[in-house]
């Protein structure tokens, strides 16, 4: 019995340094003096000015931030309505080859959908002559269309347990179709519509495989930009960068848990 209750707190102590040891170690040599990031040499904030200073990581981090906002909405708009069309009609015509084309990107290597989508690009140009050429434009199609499958697959979830009693009250009380989704379904799937366009944006930003296949000239993410620095070597201005983003994404998180935490007194007054 001893050594059981010795074995969980071990095994999750070990687990979470695992985890985490490497992102408290990239953060601390953010502040690191030296340009050697396995050195230690004194406290500095100098890699942060280098950070802003360099032109070529600024201007990949806003391109991946308004690539990724663009493909998560276009994501969310079309996740949605697959959702709609797979969870309300049940029966319908090719629906088993409509939901394995959704599905697909989920299970599919990266390496093969870039692969795909590039040859698709090149021969969509020489028979239409459109997308002339790689860049934004096609980079912001791949994502939009691996990241609709995500967004698919949480708005279904949500939708599978929907109650349709509220929104047959509607249509009873006059509302049409359009106006019962958009004044009753809508405001209910919100939290499933939220949580898969930021899981579309944080696929989007993450992506590197994709965007390298089907990306041209001046139009390299934020993922490729880091990923040619590091092969030169690990600079200490890629460790601030990443500070920065856990930094954001840590305060995002510590809002939201606020947001619950003050919710949660309300529903009980309720």
């Amino acid at each position: 019995m001893l050594r059981r209750g010795w074995f969980l707190p071990i095994a999750a102590v070990l687990g979470f340094a695992f985890l985490y040891a490497p992102i408290v170690s990239l953060v601390l040599f953010s502040f690191n003096e030296n340009r050697l990031v396995t050195v230690w040499t004194g406290f500095s904030l100098k890699w942060y000015g280098e950070l802003f200073r360099d032109p070529q990581m600024i201007n990949a981090a806003i391109l991946s931030l308004q690539i990724a906002a663009i493909a998560a909405t276009i994501a969310l708009v079309l996740g949605t309505l697959a959702a709609v069309a797979l969870v309300r009609f049940r029966r319908f015509r090719g629906r088993t080859l409509f939901s394995g084309m959704v599905s697909a990107p989920l299970v599919m290597p990266d390496v093969i959908t870039g692969l795909s989508l590039l040859l698709l690009f090149v021969a969509m140009e020489s028979m239409l002559g459109w997308p002339q050429g790689r860049g934004i434009l096609t980079i912001v199609i791949a994502h939009a269309t691996f990241c609709t499958a995500y967004v698919c697959v949480v708005v279904q979830s949500r939708l599978s347990d929907f109650d349709r009693s509220l929104e047959e009250a509607a249509m009873d009380l006059g509302a049409s179709p359009v106006r019962t989704f958009f004044d009753i379904t809508l405001p209910i799937i919100a939290p499933a519509l939220v949580s898969g366009w930021l899981l579309g944006f944080t696929l989007s930003l993450d992506d590197l495989v994709i965007a390298s296949f089907v990306s041209g000239p001046g139009s390299s993410t934020l993922p490729m930009v880091i990923f040619s620095k590091v092969r030169l070597g690990v600079s200490p201005d890629v460790n601030a960068l990443a500070t920065i983003i856990i930094g954001i994404v840590a305060i995002g998180v510590l809002i939201a848990t606020i947001i619950q935490l003050r919710a949660r007194p309300k529903k009980a007054r309720a």
